[in-house]
């Protein structure tokens, strides 16, 4: 499942990474995460790989909004080999209406932080979709608003 989060009162600012983690129900050191198009609103966060022990520390410390970013998910000890980077800003395939996967083969799912006013969640689990919901109602699917 895909959804968006935008235009909505229900988050201090959009894309904030502890909140959106919190809001699916996870832990973030239950995965390994590739981030990767990063820009925020002033603080150095290293694209790459990160264990979700140091995303779980470094989004604990700050309230770091991300601009542009993607995070994708992968089991805990997979870190695949990353040819082509993720990226989100000024990537049309969030916004034709398709089903989407996640860009990176084998990631459980994506989370992307489109310039700082909404956050896109791809290939979610029903589990964590419904929490996602649960505390933000306003998501939708995101096949609901293709920009054509």
């Amino acid at each position: 499942m895909n959804l968006i989060l935008e235009r909505s009162d229900q988050v201090r600012f959009f894309t904030n990474m502890r909140e959106v983690i919190v809001a699916l129900g996870i832990s973030s050191s239950d995965y390994d995460w590739y981030v990767s198009d990063v820009e925020t609103n002033g603080f150095q966060f290293d694209e790459g790989w990160h264990s979700g022990s140091e995303l779980e520390l470094q989004i604990a410390s700050e309230d770091i909004q991300f601009i542009w970013a993607v995070f994708s998910a992968f089991p805990r000890g997979e870190r695949p080999t990353v040819g082509e980077a993720p990226y989100v800003d000024g990537n049309p395939y969030y916004w034709d209406g398709s089903e989407l996967e996640p860009q990176l083969d084998g990631a459980s799912f994506e989370i992307a932080c489109w310039d700082s006013s909404a956050t896109i969640l791809v290939g979610l689990d029903e589990e964590k979709a419904r929490c996602y919901r649960s505390t933000f109602p306003a998501a939708v699917d995101l096949k609901s608003i293709a920009r054509k």
